[in-house]
């Protein structure tokens, strides 16, 4: 745990010298693709000062953007290494070129890793009457930790809530007078591996890396509006090869989680119940695909043009109604199990229940009113907001982890490795899972 909290450490040094520097890239490593923005800052580094959803905040402007196939990667985790280097050097390339800049230090998503959530407390007595830093350190330091397992590694560590004597609900406690000082803490850990490979593939791209975000987190970070993230909402991302979650509340993200499966499973379904390559495959569920079968739909043909040389196989047909039959299911087996994260973590007992749904799957039409149906709860489809120089290819629902990793970069939460902590304090001990532990908290 020790050289957890020393590397987090230094991946925030890195990015403190990128931003004096005025340029830092984004990586989002993906199923389907790899995405890559560019970014310009002021040069000036913003005082880091504030615990919350928007501490740091700094302008910037994307300078470069560049997308290239993702191959290498399964179920959002590296699986060729030299596939992926590849990719993630075509990407960074083609922004550096477009940005007319030279990147050294990255910011990457990691959207697979099988993330499991967790609540922390802990309390201390203060020394001084009011709060100073090295008590956040110490309240930080006394936090139960949960055995998470020795080939886990902890993503993310954020003080979600503080509480002084009797007054709770306080985002930064800095500069109060009180007693007893109270700390609620998210936790988020993902498998050790899967983080060594990544570190492993950016250093071989000769990139420095200056920090690592769980894509849930900034995928919700740049499509949850203000109210949603403050009152309670769910944001589900449908990438490629996983189908990731999150859950914010106060602001802050207390649950996050992964569903293995994504838009190239229907792919894949759509490719062995039609007898159709690939590529064709996903070709068809972008041009014609659906979920919500009407009786137009059972006239609508698509002709499944082949080259085998056969020309009965070549020249086959399917209705549309066709089509939704295969994808269905699918759809419908993601939906269910995120359905039953969603359960298990509480979802249910929150203030308000939106779930905003966004990723490149999220694309398909009659997601929404199928997402409301099994789901339960209000849906709407999520894009990315709008940030200066973005190009307009990359305004869709698929870039919304490449944007909120943009945000991220900018602004980012507070961590638990942000704090000086005593050295003989690092946390220890067990705890409970996240929602629950939020709504008997709060």
């Amino acid at each position: 745990m020790t050289l957890l909290y020393q590397t987090q450490r230094a991946m925030r040094a890195k990015r403190t010298e990128a931003m004096r520097r005025g340029v830092i890239a984004v990586l989002d490593i993906g199923t389907f693709k790899v995405a890559c923005l560019v970014l310009k800052f002021d040069g000036t580094e913003p005082e880091d000062d504030g615990i919350g959803a928007m501490a740091g905040q700094s302008s910037f402007r994307v300078i470069g953007a560049a997308t290239t196939r993702s191959r290498g990667v399964k179920f959002g985790e590296i699986d060729a290494v030299q596939e992926t280097e590849r990719a993630i050097r075509t990407a960074v390339q083609a922004a550096q070129k477009m940005a007319n800049a030279r990147v050294d230090h990255v910011i990457v998503s990691l959207s697979g890793a099988r993330p499991r959530s967790y609540g922390l407390t802990g309390e201390v007595e203060l020394q001084t009457g009011a709060v100073e830093d090295h008590d956040i350190g110490r309240v930080l330091s006394v936090c139960d930790m949960p055995d998470i397992g020795a080939s886990r590694e902890v993503l993310h560590a954020q003080p979600v809530n503080f509480s002084l004597d009797n007054r709770t609900g306080l985002s930064d406690p800095r500069g109060h007078v009180g007693n007893r000082l109270s700390c609620d803490m998210h936790l988020l850990t993902v498998d050790g591996h899967a983080i060594e490979t990544l570190l492993h593939c950016v250093k071989r791209c000769d990139l420095e890396l200056a920090g690592v975000a769980s894509a849930p987190y900034v995928a919700a970070m740049s499509s949850l509006v203000e109210d949603e993230q403050e009152l309670g909402a769910a944001c589900i991302d449908l990438g490629a090869g996983a189908t990731s979650l999150s859950i914010f509340m106060k602001k802050h993200m207390i649950f996050a989680d992964t569903v293995r499966m994504g838009g190239a499973h229907i792919t894949r379904d759509i490719s062995q119940g039609l007898h159709i390559p690939v590529d064709k495959a996903e070709r068809i569920k972008t041009k014609f695909g659906g979920l919500m079968a009407t009786g137009l739909d059972d006239r609508e043909i698509i002709e499944l043009d082949s080259d085998t040389g056969d020309w009965h196989h070549d020249r086959r047909t399917v209705s549309r109604a066709e089509l939704i039959g295969v994808m269905r299911p699918r759809v419908e087996e993601i939906l269910e199990d995120v359905r039953a994260r969603l359960d298990a973590a509480g979802f249910e007992h929150l203030p308000s229940q939106r779930i905003v749904l966004t990723g490149g799957g999220s694309q398909i039409p009659g997601l929404d009113a199928l997402a409301s149906r099994i789901l339960g709860n209000q849906v709407r489809l999520g894009r990315p907001m709008r940030v200066a120089g973005l190009p307009q290819s990359a305004y869709g629902s698929a870039f919304s982890a490449c944007v909120g990793l943009a945000l991220f970069a900018a602004s980012p939460q507070d961590e638990w490795w942000d704090f000086d902590l005593p050295a003989d304090r690092l946390p220890a001990r067990s705890v409970r899972r996240a929602v629950k532990w939020f709504r008997d908290n709060w």
